[in-house]
């Protein structure tokens, strides 16, 4: 038997805890290249002073330090073993910034041999989306909405697993970024714009009608004019709060300098799909148009007519702007549309939705389809009329968004007054943050408005959404099971609602401004033919079918593992980043 080893004290947030050099039979598993022991009645640490073990009774601290050297316990379980008179850890984990294996195998080899068959116990894998320290994660947002919503809810699952967050976004949402908990980065003059207001940003898109010439020049003034700005408000922001990854929108393209340059010299980049997936088509068909996908050979060559003229008209000249920017950053020129490209160079692409949502093509190796991430709770109040939707009438739900929402007249006001005379209908309207006096429409006895709902409470009480088409709402009902109607042209409200109407979970009424009479008649048919409801719930199956939670962590997780390990080979290649396996 060994003498009795020296106590140490380990100094932690919660006590001061008695540790010995080891003297007791170790069980212990190494997963890849951090350290991560598995203890039955004791932690196993290992650092620069090599080995050390604690036996605790009472439980274990979630932070402490020894030599310096700061580590952190997740998801700790304790309970008495009888077999052993000593508490049992399951699943314990060992959380330190770098490998610190090697300290503890010389020690026990030089040492102590008779421990070296239990450490070197065979490894326990580590599961994909479960990191052993937490990560510092720049999330860069459009400032939009409709880009904001679905990375606030993916920095709250990021924040459940202890990572610290920074947001870099336009200055109209700094109270929404604080609030989640977030330091918050505002974007530079010249990029620091709020989208909820479209034409004040782009004034000349009032006079032109959803088309060639309103997608040119949105994609110019917005996204290209806007990426000197952003890229100057990434390295600004990665000066202050040094990043192990980068989460972005998929219309972030301030990141291009950034994706175009040396590999070794940022960090990895996640971008979020927060539209329909802008990959290029078997068809030849442009995106943005609204196109389904061709069926015959006559199609095809329609089809290749209208993507020339369209190439012409919007893709080239966006494209030749781009890549002036990009020539005064010292990187490209891209070949492909921006859209395009923004896909091929992240590090990795996930789609904020399900397959059966997008019309079947084959993906680059780092386009991953995570789901919708979960809405986040208790953002509206529940309004004063809420005991009302009681399943005793059919409940529609119509919503502009928060884009295409200055002139309620398109599709709120005609929905209220096609439907006001339904009895077995209840329509609830939602402005996206317009007052309600702006609906130019009586409201009817079957009419309830509010500026904005929860819609976590909202939507498992709706029958039937009617929709410009903005991609959130669109892929939240559909993850409820709901049924929608979709009316709407602009932005990418087109393409999203031509794959309402291939997918079969709706209709597409294809235009910009429906009439009243319509939006009654598709309601009515939605309601009334279970295939839609049957088709929008067999996507929701799908939705649930994907865990988003887990899956957006595994490919997170393994990007930075991935960047590490490059780092200590050196095999980062310039300007092209590690693609995460499916």
């Amino acid at each position: 038997m060994a003498a009795s080893p020296t106590p140490l004290h380990l100094k932690t947030r919660d006590r001061t805890c008695s540790a010995r050099q080891p003297n007791q039979t170790m069980n212990a598993a190494r997963a890849t290249s951090r350290m991560r022991l598995t203890i039955f009645g004791m932690l196993v640490l290992a650092n620069s002073k090599g080995a050390i073990f604690v036996t605790m009774r009472t439980g274990l601290p979630r932070c402490f330090s020894v030599g310096g050297v700061s580590y952190r316990c997740n998801r700790t379980r304790v309970r008495p073993d009888r077999r052993t008179d000593v508490h049992r850890r399951r699943n314990a984990t060992m959380n330190c910034r770098r490998n610190q294996f090697g300290a503890a195998w010389k020690f026990c080899r030089n040492d102590h041999p008779s421990t070296l068959p239990l450490l070197i116990d065979r490894p326990r894998p580590m599961l994909d989306n479960q990191r052993t320290y937490s990560m510092k994660i720049l999330i860069a947002s459009t400032p939009a909405t409709g880009h904001l919503n679905p990375l606030l809810a993916i920095a709250r699952i990021l924040v459940a697993e202890n990572h610290e967050i920074a947001f870099l976004t336009g200055t109209a949402f700094r109270a929404r970024i604080e609030a989640s908990g977030a330091q918050f980065f505002p974007l530079p003059e010249g990029a620091d714009f709020d989208l909820r207001d479209i034409l004040s940003v782009v004034p000349e898109l009032k006079s032109l009608p959803p088309g060639p010439d309103w997608l040119r020049t949105a994609c110019e003034r917005i996204f290209v004019d806007s990426i000197p700005a952003q890229n100057q408000g990434l390295y600004e922001a990665l000066e202050h709060f040094q990043a192990d990854i980068i989460i972005g929108d998929d219309m972030l393209f301030g990141i291009f300098p950034m994706l175009l340059g040396p590999r070794e010299m940022r960090p990895p980049v996640v971008l979020c799909g927060t539209s329909f997936l802008h990959w290029e088509r078997d068809d030849g068909a442009p995106n943005f148009l609204g196109l389904p996908p061709a069926s015959t050979e006559e199609q095809r060559q329609q089809y290749a007519v209208i993507a020339g003229e369209y190439d012409a008209d919007v893709d080239q000249p966006v494209l030749r702007n781009l890549n002036r920017v990009l020539k005064s950053f010292g990187v490209g020129p891209l070949s492909k549309p921006m859209f395009h490209s923004v896909i091929e160079f992240a590090d990795a692409y996930m789609q904020l939705s399900v397959p059966s949502f997008e019309f079947p093509r084959p993906f680059p190796s780092n386009v991953h389809f995570v789901g919708t991430p979960p809405i986040i709770p208790r953002q509206a109040p529940l309004p004063s009329w809420a005991q009302e939707l009681d399943g005793s009438r059919k409940v529609v739900l119509v919503t502009q968004g928060t884009v295409a929402n200055h002139n309620l007249g398109l599709l709120i006001a005609p929905t209220l007054i096609g439907l006001a005379n339904e009895p077995d209908v209840l329509v609830v309207a939602t402005t996206g943050g317009r007052p309600v006096e702006a609906i130019p429409a009586p409201v009817s006895s079957n009419a309830r408005l509010a500026t904005y709902l929860p819609f976590e409470w909202l939507l498992p009480r709706v029958d039937v959404l009617v929709s410009n088409g903005g991609y959130g709402s669109v892929n939240q009902a559909m993850s409820f099971g709901i049924p929608l109607v979709t009316a709407g042209m602009t932005e990418d409200k087109a393409d999203v609602n031509a794959r309402v109407a291939w997918s079969g979970v709706g209709i597409n009424l294809a235009t910009n401004e429906p009439t009243p009479d319509a939006i009654r008649e598709a309601v009515r048919t939605v309601l009334d033919r279970p295939a839609y409801r049957m088709r929008a719930s067999r996507m929701a199956d799908e939705f649930a079918d994907i865990d988003t939670r887990s899956e957006i962590l595994r490919i997170i997780s393994r990007l930075v593992d991935d960047r590490e390990a490059s780092r200590r080979i050196g095999t980062l290649e310039p300007g092209r980043g590690r693609r995460v396996a499916r």
